[in-house]
């Protein structure tokens, strides 16, 4: 899909004589779709030792189609708030223990988001043809132990340098992510060139501090200057809004019902807001949020884009396919969408102490 970006206003204004007239820069910005998939599998003797209780089919496939639906979105989450480049983390030199056939392998710290890393997950490493399947990780020391289900590649002798690890067949193939779009100060995003009218409209680097209504108000304020538009939804990573929790805690106020027989004490709130220009803004922690993070978004100017019949392919009259050589039935969700994140209306937060 092409569509239109005007990246300036129109010349040709002017006083004191007829001026002269300049057109608006129009750029073409290109939405590629992405594949994004997910399959289930459903094995015919399970179905059939429990087809005795009425309706246990149904619930059966309900269940597998639900969890599957399920980690699509789980996926989509994480693709979203990353760069399109299918990455969950890097490693540095070999696996750092483990056997050629079940290494383990640590998460360097400034790649490491806990919520990348799901066991039963399958993935690849740098462009090896290796799949790994995700068996037990390790927040803590950030280790994430992994199973090779297929090839021949050892990761306890891969050799020095950075490592990464993507999700299956996910290299440089996930749809474009906030990450990606509002970290950019240079190249191009949707084939049109970075710059004052093409870039996320705050960047702002903490540099370590900590969070602050000072910072969130530079960063709103910075936003609505450059696109006379407000953000109407805040995302941070649950450290951050824990963080805010804390400091809002003492402008708490309390109205005591004088005839009350007791006094409950309360801590913390149900929810936060960011009282903007535009009214309240509603702050929401999010799980694939960088710990150190903030972003400042207008969902009116963030579109998933996708061609038709979206969802559970069913091209064949049926959810549910016969596996060829197996005695399974496999489904498939998904399609193929573009995140479409148009960045002079947003700001990120970023290099917060956490």
């Amino acid at each position: 899909m092409d569509i239109a970006v005007p990246t300036s206003f129109a010349g040709g204004v002017g006083s004191g004589s007829l001026p002269t007239a300049n057109y608006a820069a129009i750029q073409d910005a290109v939405i590629e779709a992405k594949k994004m998939y997910a399959v289930g599998q459903v094995d015919r003797e399970a179905i059939k030792a429990s087809s005795s209780n009425e309706g246990s089919f149904i619930e059966l496939t309900k269940f597998s189609t639900q969890k599957a639906v399920e980690s699509w979105m789980r996926n989509m989450s994480r693709a979203l708030f990353n760069d399109g480049s299918g990455s969950l983390g890097q490693f540095s030199g070999n696996a750092s223990s483990g056997t050629a056939s079940e290494p383990v392998i640590t998460v360097t710290a400034a790649s490491w988001k806990e919520a990348n890393w799901e066991e039963k997950d399958f993935v690849n490493v740098n462009t090896l043809a290796s799949v790994w399947e995700v068996v037990s990780v390790d927040p803590a020391t950030r280790e994430v132990s992994l199973r090779r289900i297929s090839g021949s590649d050892d990761l306890t002798a891969i050799g020095a340098g950075t490592h990464t690890v993507y999700m299956q067949n996910s290299k440089d193939s996930d749809p474009q992510g906030l990450k990606g779009v509002l970290d950019a100060t240079s190249g191009s995003l949707y084939g049109v060139t970075v710059g004052r009218r093409w870039q996320a409209a705050a960047q702002i680097a903490a540099g370590g501090a900590g969070i602050t209504p000072d910072a969130l108000n530079q960063g709103m304020m910075e936003i609505q200057r450059k696109s006379g538009k407000v953000p109407n939804l805040i995302i941070t990573s649950f450290t951050q809004y824990r963080k805010l929790l804390n400091l809002l805690e003492d402008q708490k106020q309390y109205l005591l019902d004088p005839r009350a027989s007791d006094l409950v004490g309360k801590i913390s709130f149900r929810g936060l807001e960011f009282m903007s220009a535009a009214g309240p803004v509603g702050i929401f922690p999010e799980r694939f949020c960088e710990d150190d993070r903030v972003y400042l978004l207008n969902d009116h100017h963030i579109t998933l884009k996708h061609r038709p019949d979206f969802g559970f392919f069913d091209d064949d009259g049926t959810v549910f396919l016969r596996d060829a050589g197996s005695d399974s039935y496999s489904f498939r969700y998904g399609g193929y969408l573009q995140a479409y994140i148009v960045p002079s209306f947003h700001g990120v937060i970023s290099g917060l102490a956490v």
